[in-house]
Order: structure tokens, then C-alpha cells, then sequence
């Protein structure tokens, strides 16, 4: 049966459908044009949208907040989640009292959100720079529910939609046209305009959530756990052909796909290896290694041109990792302003590798170029900065890293600037 609808104003008791997703509620989603605003982004609005004459405006235009959402002061919030957006120039945090927004570039809070009761919000996701987040709940009072994909608008500050299931929400990806929703051992994808179901996959248990989707202009890609272990699934949307890939041997820890889908980085639980295929064919194209020990990995990251992956760890060291793949064959467009000059340092390959044949693959593997250490044992996730050889790191524990490396000589990065982005600073 289709979702059932109910105003959200009424809070009924949603019907339980068949499966795992239970009903969907638009009574107030307006049918806006999706625009991203930001000033260098040309693309333009998705034809197939509502052609409506509200436009969702970008976060730094945004009014005053609600006055019924008081900004609380100390003591510091704990922080539940941690995400970057689709472009990496914003950040966003969840705490156990509600959501922050954060510029990376000059590094600024946008605005935060606090709520008088529970609070805790367990996932924040950005649609780029616009006034539309997908929250969940989280912590230990969390403000909405663990079941519930709640659609806000920063403009109304206040819910305009939601989906609702009978499990667990363990992540969202937002696109201009798609919400997809990952369960447990489910993913749920839906039309952004109307919030229609268009497509469900089963996957083998995934408490991670992971998954990820492409966020160039044409239609979707999506990466997500297959059926087994160390397997992964890619559906290119566009042709309707679903790929699988087996790249480990032990169960899928990360992975990351560039922006238009072609390239796909994956990490097993092992955390020694990283490997870089080819999304439409399957092939194997690059490994690289972080370490020789076991490790865990946290975040993976492909630069803008495809040009270095960044790798950060339970073992507090940020790698870049420079990669080979010819782009211009596999038809990756580079970004609009000039293409970075393409360095031709060779990658830090071990020395012993003339006896290739003889000694185990551990010799020749390639190391990274450029590295950043951190505290060991603390969480981060990275990406790169807009501003070239830069990279960006944050902390689960409220830390804010730039970093710039140098593509010809590599070795340790330059710290930057670092900021506590929970503690209040003058600035603010």
C-alpha cells in the first residue's frame, strides 16, 4: 500500500504498513524549487520540481531564530553526531540539545538550534548550503524519535514532513531529488518533491549505516553494503544496472564515492588496505595502505578532481593518499575553475619493490603522501578544503582542524587553524 498521510499538526498515530517503512507525512512540505544558492555553484534548479515561486534560500540569509528556541549557554553540549555536507564547505552537529551550523572556510557557526525539552539529536543532514535538514533523534533524550526521519526547515524553524519506520533510522543521504533512509538491514530511497517511495534494498546488517550517493547533476548513484560480507552494491540509476563488487575479505568498515559516482574508495574492518574501483565496470583500479596494523577506519574522502583520498583512523594519523587513476578516461569532470596542475610525483612506493615478485605485496604497497597526527583513539572525520592541498578535520570531540599539505614533497602537514566548536568563542 501507497504511504499513508497525516497531518503533523495532529501527531496521529501513523499506520503501520507492510515491511519495515511504516507512512510519510508532506501535509505541510511546501513544493518549493530546490535551488542550491551558494555563489559558486551555476547549476540549475531540477526541472522535474515543483515550479513554484518559493525558492529555498541559502543559510546565511537566515532570519532570526525562533524566539521559542532559547540559545542556551553552558556547560558544553555532548556532541552525538557529526557530518560534512555535500560540497565539504559546511559542517553539521548534533548534540544533546539540538543542531549546529558551521561555515569550514573561513570557519564560523551559521546557527544552532537548541530545544527547551530532550533535545538530543542523533543525525543532522545538510542539502548543501540550503534551509532544508533531515534530523533523527538520538542520545539519551532525544528530541524526536530513533524511527523517524524528520524534514526541518530553518526558515519556519519547525518540521514540514517526516517518514516514519518500524525500526531504528541509522543514517540519511540527501540530494536535490532523493531522501534515502538507511536502516538496519534496509535502505529506503524517496522523491524528494512528494516523498513517494521509488526504490528498496536489502542489505546484510548494517549498524553503521553506511551508504552513500553520487551528487553530480545527473541521475543517482548509490553505494551501499550487498548481501554479504565484504560485498558491495552500486546502483547506477540512470542505466537501471546494479553492480556488485566483492572488495574485501572481511566486513565493508567505510567507503566514499567521488561526486559524480565513477570512482568508489572502500575500507575493510581490517583497516590496512584501501581500494579504489571503477563504479560502472567494477574494476579494481588502486590500493593504497595506511599502516601495517589493524585499524579502524573512520572516514574516507576523495578530493574534488579525484586526485588525493584522504584516510582517517583510530590510529589519530590523517593520510593523503595520492591516486592514479587517469579521471579524463573515466570522464570525471573537474571542477569549473582551473583544474589543479596534475603533479607528477610518483606515489611512496617502498623501495624493495624491484622484488616485487618475491617479497609479500606488504613491500610494494603505496604509502601515503602526506600525513596529520592527532590524538589516538579520538573519532574524526576529514575532507578536503575548497582551497587547494588543504584538508579539513573534525573531532567527535569538538575539534577543527585545517591543514595544508604539499603535493610535491609531502611528508607532515602544516596545522593551519584549530577551533573548539563547541566552546563559545568571542567571535561568535
Amino acid at each position: 500500500p501507497p504511504p499513508s498521510s497525516s497531518s503533523s499538526d495532529h501527531h496521529q498515530t501513523p499506520q503501520i504498513l507492510d515491511d519495515e517503512q511504516s507512512s510519510s507525512d508532506l501535509s505541510d512540505m511546501p513544493s518549493p524549487l530546490y535551488s542550491d544558492l551558494d555563489a559558486d555553484d551555476e547549476r540549475q534548479p531540477l526541472s522535474d520540481l515543483s515550479d513554484n515561486s518559493s525558492t529555498i534560500s541559502s543559510l546565511s540569509q537566515n532570519p532570526n531564530p525562533n524566539p521559542n528556541l532559547p540559545q542556551s549557554p553552558s556547560p558544553d553540549p555532548s556532541l552525538l553526531h557529526l557530518s560534512f555536507n555535500q560540497d565539504f564547505g559546511c559542517f553539521a552537529a548534533g548534540t544533546d540539545r539540538g543542531f549546529r551550523i558551521y561555515n569550514c572556510d573561513p570557519f564560523r557557526e551559521i546557527f544552532r538550534r537548541d530545544f527547551d525539552t530532550g533535545g538530543g539529536i542523533g543525525v543532522v543532514q545538510m542539502l548543501f548550503r540550503c534551509n532544508i535538514l533531515a534530523l533523527v533523534g538520538g542520545g539519551s533524550e532525544p528530541q524526536y524519535p530513533l524511527n523517524k526521519v524528520m524534514i526541518w526547515d530553518d526558515h519556519q524553524s519547525r518540521c514540514i514532513g517526516e517518514l516514519s519506520f518500524r525500526s531504528e533510522v541509522k543514517a540519511v543521504r540527501l540530494r536535490r531529488d532523493r531522501i534515502v533512509v538507511i536502516l538496519v538491514q534496509k535502505i529506503f530511497v524517496y522523491n524528494f518533491a512528494d516523498l513517494k517511495l521509488l526504490h528498496q534494498i536489502e542489505t546484510i546488517a548494517n549498524p553503521k549505516g553506511l551508504c552513500e550517493v553520487s551528487h553530480g547533476s545527473g541521475s543517482m548513484v548509490l553505494v551501499c553494503p550487498g548481501l554479504q560480507k565484504g560485498q558491495v552494491r552500486v546502483e547506477h540509476y540512470a542505466s537501471k544496472r546494479t553492480k556488485f563488487i566483492m572488495a574485501h575479505d572481511s566486513r565493508i568498515a567505510c567507503f566514499a564515492l567521488t561526486q559524480d559516482g565513477r570512482l568508489l574508495a572502500t575500507a575493510s574492518s581490517k583497516g590496512t588496505l584501501v581500494r579504489i574501483f571503477n563504479t560502472l565496470d567494477g574494476s579494481l583500479l588502486q590500493e593504497v595502505r595506511r599502516g601495517a596494523d589493524r585499524a579502524e577506519i573512520y572516514s574516507l574522502a576523495f578530493s574534488s578532481t579525484a586526485q588525493w583520498l584522504a584516510v582517517s583512523s583510530d590510529k589519530g594519523t590523517v593520510h593523503v593518499f595520492s591516486l592514479k587513476v587517469d579521471s579524463g578516461s573515466l570522464g570525471i569532470e573537474r571542477t569549473r575553475s582551473a583544474p589543479e596542475p596534475h603533479f607528477s610525483t610518483p606515489p611512496a612506493v617502498s623501495s624493495l619493490s624491484f622484488i616485487k615478485g618475491v617479497l609479500p605485496k606488504y613491500f610494494s604497497s603505496e604509502w601515503s603522501v602526506a600525513q596529520f597526527r592527532l590524538h589516538e583513539g579520538s573519532q574524526y572525520i576529514v575532507a578536503f578544503g575548497h582551497e587547494k592541498g588543504t584538508v579539513v578535520i573534525l573531532g567527535m570531540d569538538g575539534s577543527f582542524y585545517r591543514c595544508q599539505f604539499d603535493p610535491e614533497a609531502g611528508g607532515e602537514m602544516t596545522q593551519l587553524e584549530y577551533h573548539n566548536f563547541l566552546k563559545p568563542e568571542e567571535t561568535l
